[in-house]
This record gives structure tokens, sequence and C-alpha cells, in this order.
């Protein structure tokens, strides 16, 4: 985890040789322990798990760790986990929830500071997560005998930070051409298109280098006309086959493609002078589902009530907002060392958007996008 964080700290020609160090580490890493669940029929193979219920539980994952202020590679260590799990043992639904959150708890143990770390009853609470402190300890022990007590391995985050950290290194020209021109933005919008991906159970059976290997170079081609170049050059440091990473690119497109920002029309209807006084009124807003799913979680983030289990017949909500990576922002523009820009773009510290206050007529609409 601490790695690839150092190499982004320090960009630039004499760190070329430190960042093929670092990715030759984590490739031979994963060629040694990375196992997938295979999936037939839209079902986990030997079990009854879905394909949406895998999906619902490394999103749950996600949230969670977000809700607690975990490292994105936090996240990616717990989905790992719980891929080379599901591979190794058939699982049924029931455990589905308890072994999600005991991924979770092992991967938080394995990268988070001791004092970041809630206890096992809290977590549980604030997650929503039925499960005693006892079954998700007892669930923990299963997992590290069934893994042999390896846990860490190298996870998609990981390579993302480092094939991000190599092309602003060996390119930093190709940064005007990017949408967050600073590269702490930039890979904290990447951070949370990887995080969608690796709930896709037709994605998760291609190799963590070659996800984030995908999400760079869709990216590059979306916004800068040399992309051609860099690419070739990942792929051969990254050692990736090209058939698997054409096939992993076709589908990853379209996966992405309900991240895309829609053509929607904001209706800003002002706040009647009879509401104004009244306690519970809420401004009218009309605005489509995506976003509408986005500004609730981001609230629930400010109030903490428990989240809603993945296992239950709701919608997953959907990672797939610009604004929503400000959540990574200010790790991530630490480690580029961007602490004096952090007016541009930001949000309010409580990560929700502005509430209009009674009588001054703002919208209470996220800001209208080109």
């Amino acid at each position: 985890k601490v790695a690839p964080r150092v190499a982004m700290k320090c960009p630039g020609p004499p760190d070329s040789s430190r960042l093929a160090f670092l990715l030759e580490n984590a490739l031979a890493r994963e060629a040694r322990i990375w196992k997938v669940p295979v999936f037939q029929n839209l079902t986990l193979k030997g079990t009854d798990i879905s394909s949406l219920c895998y999906k619902k539980a490394v999103l749950w994952i996600a949230e969670t760790s977000s809700r607690f202020q975990f490292y994105p590679e936090t996240f990616a260590l717990a989905a790992s986990i719980l891929n080379r799990l599901l591979a190794s043992v058939k699982a049924q639904l029931k455990y589905l929830q308890c072994i999600a959150i005991s991924c979770l708890v092992l991967a938080a143990k394995t990268n988070e500071e001791d004092e970041i770390i809630p206890s096992v009853k809290m977590l549980a609470v604030q997650s929503g997560c039925k499960r005693s402190p006892a079954e998700i300890l007892r669930m923990e022990r299963i997992i590290l005998d069934k893994l042999h007590w390896d846990l860490y391995t190298a996870t998609p985050m990981d390579f993302l930070n480092i094939f991000h950290a190599m092309v602003m290194s060996s390119w930093p020209h190709l940064l005007p051409g990017l949408p967050q021109r600073n590269p702490s933005r930039h890979v904290a919008l990447l951070t949370k298109q990887l995080q969608h991906c690796m709930a896709c159970h037709q994605l998760v059976q291609f190799k963590g280098s070659t996800l984030a290997l995908v999400i760079i170079t869709l990216e590059l081609e979306r916004h800068t006309p040399g992309w051609l170049p860099v690419t070739t050059d990942l792929l051969k440091k990254a050692q990736v086959n090209s058939t698997e990473f054409i096939r992993c690119k076709e589908l990853m497109d379209q996966e992405l493609m309900g991240l895309q920002p829609s053509n929607a029309v904001y209706i800003f209807c002002p706040i009647s002078p009879a509401l104004q006084g009244h306690p519970k009124a809420r401004p009218p807003c009309h605005h489509p589902s995506g976003l509408k799913n986005s500004h609730q979680v981001r609230l629930r983030g400010a109030v903490n009530p428990p989240i809603s289990p993945p296992f239950m017949p709701t919608t997953a909500p959907s990672p797939a907002d610009t604004v929503e990576s400000d959540e990574y922002y200010d790790g991530f523009r630490q480690l580029y060392s961007e602490d004096g820009g952090a007016s541009s773009g930001r949000v309010n510290a409580g990560g929700s958007w502005p509430q209009p206050r009674a009588g001054d007529g703002s919208s209470p609409c996220p800001p209208l996008q080109p």
C-alpha cells in the first residue's frame, strides 16, 4: 500500500527506475496469488450467488469503506480477498454478507492505522450488517485459514497508482488535455471508475494489472491525441496479453457507458414563502435518478445512518459522478504535493451539496454540466 504512494509523491525522470521496480514487484505478487471466482449462466459456479448479488456485495464494500474513510486500497484489497475466497470455496448466499464484512475488516487491519479502524461491533452496526461480532470474527478465521494467512496481493488500485504515476512522470505534456488538469483530481476520478468496474462479474475475470491499464488507456483515448505510444509502452512494461487487453477494453467501455453524464435538464422551483418557515419543508427538485442516488449517498455520509445491506432487493448506488471523486481528492492531492490547490472545484466540507437558505433563491440541484 505504501510503495505506490511514495512513488507518486515525486514523479519525474529520476523516479522511472523506481516505478519500474514497483511494477515488477506488483506483477510478481499478482502472478503468485491472483484467483477469481468463475460465473456460469450469471451464477457463481457451484453456488446460489448470482452476479447481481455479487455486484451488490462489492459495491456495498466500497460504500462502507468510504463511509469509514478507509483508503481506496483498502476497498481494493477487501475485494481481492473476497474474490480469492469465492474462488477457493463454494459459499452460499446466506453467508455472503458475513463474508463481505469480514473481508473488509481483514483489509482494514492490513492497510489502516489502528486508530482509524472501528471496533467490529461498531462496523457491523454502522454498515447495516446483521451479523454479530462473534460471527464476523469466526468468519475472519475461516478466511485466513482458506487463504493460508497470505492476504496481501497486488490489487487493481496498486496498478492504477503505478501506471498513473508513470504517465505523469514520462508524458507530462498529456496533462493539459485531461478533464481534471491536476493529477490528484484525475486519479481520484479514475479510482471511482475502477471501483465500479471491480463489481462487474465479467471484468473481474481479468487481472488487476489489465483492468488498471485499460482504465488509463480509455481515459487517454478520450482526451489526448497522442495516446497510442503511451499505451504501447505501458503494455510492454505490464506484460499484458494483447488479446485479453482488447477484450477487457471492449467490456469496460460498455460498463463505463452508464457512468457518462446524461443530457439532463434541471427545473428550478424557488422555495415558496409559505414553506420557508416550516421546519419540515423541502424545496422541490427534479433531477435524474443517477444523481439522486449519488446525492443520497453523500448525505448518508454526513448524518451516519446505517447503510442498507447489499443483499436486500434494493437498487445499488451508482458511483458514477465526477463530483463523487472529491471524497478521494484530499488524499491524492497530498500525494501529488498539490496542497495549494484545494479551493478549485471543492464541495463543502460536509460532503453534501450546499443547502439553500430560506429566501436566498439558490438552487438545491447540483451544478449544471456542459
